[in-house]
């Protein structure tokens, strides 16, 4: 099957520290206020907060955090947050794209301007980048001590609605349509499947190889620093680590 998830590396190695599933707890908080302050508290009547209930679980969010955020948010407490997406350029030509959800867009949009051109890069339009990736479900686990049968999860990922398959070095990738990364995540879990992540992504459809040392370092402290902002909630390329 057709292989995505190359630029996947350093998401994988981030997401194994405790600081990396923090910020996967605060991006989906920061998700369900957007949501809240849009349709209200009652996931039986928003179907978007709803969602990110599941997705939340999805990711291992404890049901304790999960309760803490609707008390939060549904008490009013939710800033004015928006969601802004931006683009550009990395060293050599990368696409990157930016995903944030901010209660100061001009403290969000400096932030990520300063770090693209800090970091050799460049941020561009709106619809800069974008053409070159297609939006996905992705749905990662993880198999450092080989107890994972490949075939037996490729076989249960596509009866459960998957569109595709990738495993990579102690790494198996499931692909979704975007609408159904959840539930797919779900079936998986009922099978004993344990995901690292499941969430919707933008799959780039070519990479970018880097062949300068100083490009690969730019490239790679561009990412962590965009991926450490408060504001940031995801970060996508088409890099070919």
């Amino acid at each position: 099957m057709s292989g995505h998830s190359k630029w996947n590396n350093i998401k994988h190695k981030k997401e194994k520290s405790d600081a990396a599933k923090a910020k996967i707890f605060t991006r989906i908080g920061r998700e369900m206020a957007v949501a809240i302050r849009a349709g209200g508290a009652d996931p039986n009547t928003n179907s978007k907060l709803r969602d990110l209930i599941a997705k939340a679980k999805a990711n291992n969010v404890p049901n304790d955090n999960i309760e803490r955020i609707l008390k939060k948010f549904s008490e009013g407490n939710t800033a004015d947050y928006e969601e802004i997406t931006y683009e550009g350029y990395g060293p050599s030509g990368v696409a990157v794209i930016v995903e944030t959800a901010t209660d100061n867009r001009n403290r969000t949009v400096g932030n990520v301007r300063s770090l693209f051109t800090k970091y050799h890069g460049n941020m561009g339009n709106s619809g800069c980048v974008s053409f070159m990736f297609e939006e996905k479900g992705v749905i990662e686990y993880a198999d450092e001590d080989g107890e994972i049968d490949e075939e037996a999860l490729m076989e249960a990922a596509l009866e459960a609605g998957a569109t595709d398959f990738e495993g990579e070095e102690g790494y198996y990738t499931v692909y979704t349509e975007v609408e159904d990364v959840t539930a797919v995540a779900e079936a998986l879990s009922a099978k004993g499947y344990r995901a690292e992540s499941a969430d919707r992504a933008m799959v780039p459809s070519n990479y970018v190889t880097l062949e300068s040392e100083d490009d690969v370092r730019f490239m790679t402290l561009l990412i962590e620093k965009l991926e450490e902002d408060d504001d940031v909630t995801a970060v996508f390329h088409n890099w070919e680590m």
